[in-house]
């Protein structure tokens, strides 16, 4: 049996950064991976950008304070892990109600015209275009990077990071969680739920109730750059309502339905049609046709009731503590929740405001 003060079990952003927080405090942290490499899920599916105005009130607080950590990084990174982006959010005539709601709960957007629109990305359909809006703020997030400077910081803090170890077991015993996996039992008396939508799964191991984590799928697929255009400049651009979106990729187009299908935890895929419906949308709104998909893939995203995340001690577990329901804001949101989970694994008081500690806390789910 492996002794440890903490055992997080999942090796995605939430769990890595979470672990290496932690490990700051002078806790020895042992980290638990079911895949053979770190980040091989929903991280390494992600959009990868970071956008403020993302999410409801909870999280847009989140977003602000994993800012300044992707801004600073200070020893995650040498440099920032943002770089320019913006995000083109267009509207149909239909769709000019969404877009408002929208504009009123946000910061640091402008409107534009058809016109400016269009400039920003040349092969948008003026005639498909009601209304739009830009957030210049919206960046690029290196994500591997991100993952992976976590990750040595944990390591350099004295914490373990242990892939190909699918736990299979949990068991309380006193005051400790034991934790099996094929390789070995692991033991300590804080056990961190970084599962993903697995989380439920893990909850049930360990006799805990769980919080009604639903996975849903979100497809990609990258496009060849149009013809003549130099992508490399463009925003994010899609619908106001979220049905597809696109971003420029190292030279390439990856393309989203954005759908949210609810499916089982698994190694996710696209789905042909709902790929192909999504496509008809895109095209529907810019002049280039779709004459030829390179790949394609699918990520999980786990969502609460309240679409909010939930971070926090179990009420009715001891030493069993949530980190899951990241939705689709798990990479952008991780170092703010990665610090609150270390504050309130330590006993320290949480830097985030106490309405966005008390809205994220499992304790809602009780029940």
């Amino acid at each position: 049996m492996t002794p440890a003060d903490v055992i997080v079990v999942g090796g995605g952003i939430a769990g890595i950064s979470a672990a290496a927080e932690i490990a700051g405090d002078g806790a020895r942290v042992t980290v638990l991976e079911g895949e053979a490499q770190l980040g091989y899920h929903s991280t390494g599916r992600s959009a990868a950008i970071f956008i403020r105005n993302y999410g409801n009130a909870t999280l847009r607080a989140l977003n602000a304070a994993a800012e300044q950590v992707f801004e600073t990084p200070g020893e995650i990174a040498e440099s920032s892990l943002l770089s320019p982006r913006g995000e083109l959010l267009l509207a149909t005539d239909e769709e000019m109600s969404a877009l408002e709601s929208y504009i009123e709960g946000a910061e640091g957007v402008d409107r534009l015209s058809t016109g400016e629109a269009v400039e920003l990305v040349p092969i948008l359909r003026p005639e498909h275009i009601g209304g739009a809006v830009i957030e210049r703020g919206a960046r690029d997030i290196d994500v591997d990077r991100a993952l992976q400077g976590y990750a040595r910081l944990l390591k350099a803090r004295g914490g373990r990071i242990v892939t190909g170890a699918a736990v299979s077991g949990i068991f309380r015993s006193g005051d400790i969680w034991e934790v099996t996996t094929d390789k070995d039992v692991h033991a300590a008396p804080v056990l961190v739920n970084a599962a993903g939508a697995w989380a439920d799964d893990i909850a049930r191991l360990a006799g805990v109730g769980t919080v009604g984590l639903r996975p849903m799928r979100r497809s990609a697929a990258l496009l060849p750059a149009p013809d003549g255009h130099d992508i490399s400049r463009w925003p994010l651009f899609g619908s106001v309502s979220e049905t597809w979106y696109a971003k420029p990729d190292a030279g390439r187009l990856m393309v989203s339905p954005a759908d949210e299908d609810p499916v089982d935890p698994h190694d996710a895929w696209a789905d042909d049609m709902v790929l192909a419906e999504g496509l008809y949308r895109y095209e529907q709104a810019v002049t280039v046709p779709v004459t030829r998909v390179e790949s394609n893939w699918a990520g999980l995203r786990s969502f609460t009731r309240d679409r909010t995340p939930v971070a926090g001690f179990d009420p009715l577990a001891e030493g069993f503590f949530w980190l899951a329901g990241q939705g689709g804001y798990g990479v952008q949101t991780a170092p703010a929740l990665a610090r609150l989970c270390s504050a309130l694994v330590s006993g320290r008081e949480p830097a985030l405001a106490p309405l966005a500690v008390a809205a994220l806390s499992p304790s809602r789910f009780s029940a």
